[in-house]
């Protein structure tokens, strides 16, 4: 049985909070991670070890695991929740890549909200209205959904032009399906979230802070009006991710590898 006060008590909530309060709340205190996979360690989509890792050993997760986290807390909270599998545009410059991103459909008497606490390097800080329409505005950032043929398309406001975030189309998925794609991404050799490292967390105010080697390694700090990016050298890793992220008890290992640390 899911365990919502210990769940509310990891995010800073108690009581029965809204769904927006949850989606924020969520978003600023469970760090975007990848370290499991990157350590050839099992990702686990079943609850209860989802609960285990995210809520009782305070540890973050990626799209499938936070957003099934959250899935579980607003079922609990007496939502119902629909879940689609996406593919991402973000700067993909035409190369098609897998759906590998879990977006969620969240319905609350007669409301239907879009809500994603698993993008990453950040999409939408609170839920917003499920399918295409209007504006939103989030701390400075801005997003919209638009259709592509069958396809919703997530739309955030990027350098003055809007650019696609992700696509999905609008069809509740099996567990299976996203079984078989968090197997995929955790497991394949080509994936980024096996060869790569990848952190996030949105601070209260919206800041988005990021620590990944898809490229150079580097700490990117952004907000709607500036981006900062500072260059790190691989040592470094271990204290950032104690210190900016909330993840404590990580090394290195001779190859520069991140493990976990003696005694964890």
């Amino acid at each position: 049985m899911f365990d919502l006060n210990s769940y509310l008590a990891r995010i800073g909530l108690q009581g029965r909070p809204s769904i927006a309060q949850v989606h924020r709340a969520h978003n600023t205190t469970i760090p975007f991670e990848n370290l499991d996979s990157h350590m050839g360690v099992e990702v686990s989509l079943a609850e209860e070890d989802l609960q285990r890792k995210m809520v009782e050993q305070r540890r973050g997760g990626y799209c499938f695991e936070q957003n099934l986290l959250l899935k579980a807390a607003l079922e609990a909270l007496g939502a119902e929740v629909d879940v689609f599998l996406a593919r991402v545009r973000w700067r993909a410059n035409g190369a098609i890549r897998p759906r590998g991103h879990v977006v969620l459909r969240v319905r609350d008497g007669a409301n239907e909200w879009h809500a994603d606490v698993g993008f990453g390097r950040g999409a939408i800080v609170e839920p917003i209205p499920f399918g295409p329409g209007a504006e939103h505005e989030q701390d400075g950032w801005r997003f919209r959904v638009v259709e592509d043929g069958p396809e919703y398309v997530l739309q955030t406001l990027d350098e003055g032009e809007w650019a696609d975030v992700y696509a999905f189309p609008p069809h509740p998925v099996p567990t299976i399906d996203l079984e078989t794609a968090n197997w995929w991404v955790s497991t394949n050799p080509a994936s980024p979230f096996v060869t790569g490292l990848i952190f996030s967390i949105v601070d209260p105010q919206g800041k988005r802070t990021s620590l990944s080697d898809w490229g150079e390694l580097a700490l990117t700090e952004q907000t709607p009006d500036a981006t900062t990016v500072t260059p790190v050298a691989r040592e470094e890793i271990p204290g950032l991710l104690a210190e900016r992220f909330g993840l404590p008890g990580f090394a290195l290992d001779g190859e520069g590898r991140v493990v976990r640390g003696e005694g964890q």
